[in-house]
């Protein structure tokens, strides 16, 4: 029988990308990680390796082999493994800033060993935050897919990709019924595996804020030629933001005197370079233009 148009798109992708998948076990857990170079590196989430350094790798093929954790970044749930032996081709990676809500979006995972477990769905938000611990310790990740393709215990790690079968996105967590999350792949988060393939950690500058994404009024979008900013949900007490004179209610125009419409644009800029050196921030306040120099400082270490 004949495939209507959105199965062949999804059994295309599922094709591709199944053997591109493996199956993650360390002592304390399991889940996916998906092939992203020819020389055998694999992403995946920070829970899923967790505090474990070495784990095995079980493809749909049959195979596996051992892998040890090259690095892990809990802040955005993301961490890059390097397997000892051979590995199915790379997966090819997208990017994320291109997708719309109501796209068809695929997810690929291996979980407990069950090769291509495959859900399909659309792009229900964009956007989203989401709760990273590390004991007492509460971050968010920015900027999370929001997608109804249905996640399985086991998938985190696994690839969310788009029609063409491109990684759009690593899946993260299993929110609730009918609602899965997924890490973006995009230039932030490249900028994040780049630093853990090379270093094996990530250098982040933190200022102590808690930002959404708001629309301008009309007379601020008209005059400054943005249509959104970030309001500010709340300073953190001490921070280099407080210290600043930032505060609540403020909407971020700018900051390092470069238009801030998303929390990506945000994050951008805050990696190693920007740690202990001056932050120029414009932010609109009761109508006003208010300018603030922020330094940011070194975000503690946070444990797996």
């Amino acid at each position: 029988m004949a495939l209507d148009a959105y199965s062949q798109v999804v059994s295309s992708v599922a094709a591709e990308l199944t053997p591109k998948v493996a199956a993650v076990r360390v002592r304390q857990g399991s889940g996916s990680a998906v092939v992203f170079t020819g020389d055998g590196f694999l992403l995946t989430n920070a829970h899923v390796v967790g505090r474990a350094r070495t784990g095995t790798l079980a493809f749909s093929d049959g195979t596996s082999t051992e892998f040890n954790v090259v690095g892990a970044d809990p802040l955005s749930d993301m961490a890059v493994i390097r397997a000892d032996g051979p590995t199915p081709e790379p997966a090819r990676l997208g990017d994320s800033d291109g997708l719309v809500v109501g796209q068809l979006v695929v997810a690929v995972g291996n979980p407990l060993g069950l090769a291509g477990s495959v859900t399909a769905g659309v792009v229900s938000a964009l956007g989203r935050s989401l709760p990273a611990r590390s004991g007492s310790a509460v971050r968010l990740i920015e900027d999370v897919i929001q997608t109804d393709a249905a996640l399985n215990p086991g998938n985190s790690g696994g690839a969310l990709a788009d029609a063409e079968g491109r990684v759009i996105g690593i899946n993260t967590a299993v929110a609730g019924a009918g609602l899965g999350l997924a890490v973006p792949v995009n230039s932030t988060t490249r900028a994040i595996v780049a630093a853990l393939m090379r270093d094996g950690r990530v250098r982040r500058a933190y200022l102590g804020l808690v930002t959404t994404p708001a629309p301008l009024p009309p007379a601020a979008r008209e005059r400054f030629g943005q249509p959104n900013a970030l309001r500010v949900m709340e300073v953190v007490p001490g921070s280099p933001a407080a210290k600043a004179g930032l505060r609540q209610g403020d909407l971020v125009l700018t900051a390092g005197r470069k238009p801030v419409a998303d929390a990506q644009a945000l994050q951008r800029l805050m990696f190693a370079e920007a740690i202990g050196r001056p932050l120029h921030i414009t932010v609109l306040r009761n109508g006003a233009l208010v300018d603030v120099i922020a330094e940011p400082v070194e975000l503690g270490d946070l444990t797996v």
